[in-house]
Formats: structure tokens, C-alpha cells, sequence
């Protein structure tokens, strides 16, 4: 795979409609941090509802932790970006807003350090690296996703790597911060929030099919282009909700996990955007913020699912 580095447009601010406000609100990406808080939040919901106890200092240490670790790999992949020229029509860029490569490279090894430190902390108050392993190895699927020379995302690896990063291996470093333990349970619930998190990987490519093409990014949009990927989208959406019902059906989730179809009206609305509009990039561009939505409130209703029972005062027992 070879990528081609494009200088990028010196009009690429002045020809996109908006406020400057608006293009940093829109690199800063603020609602993409429920990425980093959801396996968070329902690993932690799950060991709640298993273990009856929630220890708040480590919750709110790895949710700040996780959020710095996002921003670095958002930081980062602007930076590397920039060096192929996929992004030489994206003015809400970091490096094309500043014009300044070293402050955002720098920025973003900022963000990673202290990060990190959060879970160096919380292995210290454990006296316990596992949490720690789990985390790096997250961190180097970032890097790969995007770094150099790897760069995986530009040969279609990006959504399963999103998979594996934001599921299993964060639902697992969650979940092992309350318990030092494994669960059968927290490992369903991975795949099913893995798969609502690469969505929105997925669906952030249906507008820039042409600029992925041009610098030989073969992201699952350019390999099937925009009709195909269209219509994979639904199949994909409701792996989320045969997932959970399977899993209910088994006996692994309790019943009040089923909430999440509450999710399934904005699931609803996203594939419907894109079978519309998948090949008009003015309009299907918002898809991504739809699949956010569906991330968001997907994860709540499946971590409220579980820790429900005991707040009714049910009783249900997970395996674990």
C-alpha cells in the first residue's frame, strides 16, 4: 500500500462555508469523546451489578485517563494525515487551522502522557500492571491505526481495529479496574459497543470517498463503494440490538438489557440517511453524528439494562 503526500489547498479555510467557531468546534469533535467514555461506563456498570460495589476514584481516573488517550489519537491522526494530503479539503483539521504540525503532534504526546500517568495511577492503587498492559496494547492499536509506516486504516483495517480497542480490550481494562476479575458478561457486552463504536468509524467515510480514493486510502467505503456500504449498514446496525437479544436469550444479560432498543428509532434514522444520501457528500456527511447518537444512547440503556435490577432491588445475578 502507498500513500502520495498533497500539499494542502492554501484556500482550504476560505472556501468552506462557516465560522472559524465552527471549524474548531468541529476539530475538536466533542461529542466523539463518548467513544472513550462508554466502554468506561458500561464495563464499570457490569462489575457494579456483579459485584455490588463501585469504586469511584478509579471510575472517575479511567474515564478522565480514557478521554486523554482519545484526544492524543485524534491529535495524532490529524497530524499523520496531513503528511498523505487526505485531508487537503478538510478545513476543521487541527494542522490546517493552526498551520502548525510540531504544536498538535506535541499537544496530543501531552494528552498520551498524562493519560497514561491516570493509569499508571490506578495500577499503583491496585498494585497491579494488568490494567496498564491492556491499555498500551489499546495505545498501539492506535498508533497503527494511523502512524507510520503502518498506517492500517489506509488498507481497510481501521474499523476492526476500532473493534478490538474500544471492546474487548477496553471493556476488559474497565472492568478489571473494579474487580481485578474477567466476566463472561462484560466480554458480550465489548463486542456489541465494539460494533456501535466502528459504525462510526464506517460512516465517517461515506463523504469522503473521493479524497480517500485519491491518496489510495481503501477504507470499506472506497472497496464497496457508497450503494454496497449502504446497504451493509443496516445488517451491521442490528448486530447490536440480535446481539443483545441473543445474549438475553442465553442468559448471560438480564432481561433489562433489552432497553436497548430504546436506541433503535436513531439506528432507524441513520440508515435511512445514508441509503438516501450515500453519494451525496453534502448531505450524507452528518451520517457520523447520527452513529454518535447511536453509540451514546445504545451504551446507556445497555449499562442501564444491567445495573437496573439492582436499583429495583430484583436481584438478578450475571455470571461471571
Amino acid at each position: 500500500m502507498t500513500t502520495k503526500a498533497v500539499a494542502p489547498s492554501a484556500n482550504v479555510l476560505a472556501k468552506t462555508p462557516g465560522t472559524r467557531k465552527k471549524l474548531w468546534l468541529a476539530a475538536i469533535k466533542p461529542p466523539m469523546y463518548s467513544v472513550a467514555i462508554m466502554p468506561i461506563m458500561v464495563g464499570t456498570a457490569i462489575a457494579v451489578a456483579e459485584t455490588k460495589t463501585l469504586q469511584t476514584g478509579i471510575f472517575a481516573i479511567f474515564t478522565f485517563a480514557a478521554i486523554l488517550i482519545l484526544a492524543w489519537e485524534n491529535l495524532a491522526n490529524d497530524v499523520f494525515d496531513s503528511e498523505t494530503g487526505v485531508d487537503v479539503h478538510k478545513a476543521h483539521s487541527l494542522v490546517n487551522l493552526t498551520k502548525n504540525k510540531p504544536l498538535i503532534f506535541w499537544l496530543g504526546n501531552l494528552c498520551l502522557a498524562t493519560g497514561l500517568f491516570g493509569i499508571g495511577a490506578i495500577a499503583a492503587i491496585q498494585q497491579d500492571l494488568t490494567v496498564v498492559g491492556m491499555i498500551l496494547i489499546c495505545c498501539v492499536l492506535g498508533y497503527i491505526y494511523q502512524g507510520p509506516p503502518f498506517r492500517l486504516s489506509y488498507q481497510g483495517w481501521g474499523e476492526i481495529l476500532c473493534f478490538f480497542a474500544f471492546g474487548p480490550l477496553a471493556f476488559a481494562a474497565a472492568y478489571y479496574s473494579q474487580t481485578k476479575a474477567v466476566s463472561s458478561a462484560n466480554f458480550a457486552a465489548s463486542a456489541i459497543v465494539g460494533v456501535s463504536t466502528s459504525l462510526i468509524l464506517f460512516c465517517s467515510h461515506f463523504h469522503q470517498e473521493d479524497d480517500d480514493a485519491a491518496v489510495g486510502k481503501r477504507s470499506p467505503i472506497v472497496r464497496l463503494g457508497t450503494k454496497r456500504a449502504a446497504q451493509l449498514l443496516p445488517w451491521l446496525c442490528g448486530t447490536i440490538f440480535a446481539l443483545t437479544t441473543l445474549c438475553v436469550w442465553l442468559g448471560i444479560f438480564p432481561m433489562t438489557t433489552l432497553l436497548v432498543f430504546a436506541s433503535l428509532p436513531i439506528a432507524i434514522k441513520l440508515c435511512k440517511h445514508v441509503s438516501t444520501n450515500h453519494n451525496k457528500p453534502e448531505k450524507v456527511s452528518n451520517c457520523k453524528f447520527i452513529a454518535v447518537a447511536l453509540h451514546f444512547w445504545s451504551g446507556i440503556f445497555l449499562g442501564l439494562g444491567f445495573v437496573l435490577p439492582q436499583l429495583l432491588g430484583l436481584g438478578a445475578v450475571l455470571p461471571t
